[in-house]
């Protein structure tokens, strides 16, 4: 089985909940990123011995978190020795608009997979975008190259609609799938 972690920062709890549902299907390990932009003492670690990362930031004004991006900036001392190279990465973000440039969050954090030499495993989930369509259908939110969720601003984390949950564990599965088909003695 392949070792992957999820490593997320959540402002209000709802990308924490996405979070737990991507952990579930992929057998993951959760590695939050906390108020303060910082890993717990064990964070670096757990990245540096996992198969497959996979990032998750709430969309903020049209980007991720400034605590996730201090995550990132500091990871660059990874970069500089490749640590990283080669990993799976994956990535999602949750936002209160339908759309609410969550597309940008995940490009940031494709680039910053890039950056690290990695490999992007996409959603890889079909739209429900027919007429009989429901917000509790899965991936109603549209993603492809990573998964998108939406929470309104006045909803609490457990009002998340049940399709994006269901979207978000079936992401997990697909990245442990991803992960294992590359991971010796699978």
């Amino acid at each position: 089985m392949a070792d992957i972690v999820v490593v997320f920062h959540s402002g209000y709890g709802h990308t924490q909940r996405v979070a737990q549902a991507v952990a579930e299907g992929a057998g993951a390990h959760l590695l939050a990123i906390d108020a303060d932009g910082n890993l717990p003492a064990h964070g670096w670690e757990m990245l540096a011995g996992a198969d497959a990362i996979i990032f998750g930031s709430p969309t903020y004004m049209g980007g991720a978190s400034w605590q996730f991006k201090k995550f990132a900036d500091a990871s660059s001392k990874v970069w500089f020795k490749q640590g990283w190279k080669d990993k799976l990465f994956a990535g999602f973000s949750n936002s209160a608009a339908m759309n609410g440039d969550k597309d940008a969050t995940l490009t940031y954090l494709w680039h910053l997979a890039m950056q690290h030499g990695g490999l992007w495993v996409s959603l890889g989930i079909m739209p429900s975008n027919d007429k009989a369509a429901k917000r509790d259908s899965i991936n109603y939110v549209g993603g492809y190259n990573g998964l998108l969720t939406t929470s309104p601003t006045d909803a609490s984390p457990a009002e998340m609609a049940r399709g994006d949950l269901d979207t978000a564990r079936a992401f997990g599965e697909r990245v442990a799938e991803v992960a294992t088909s590359r991971t010796p003695n699978h």
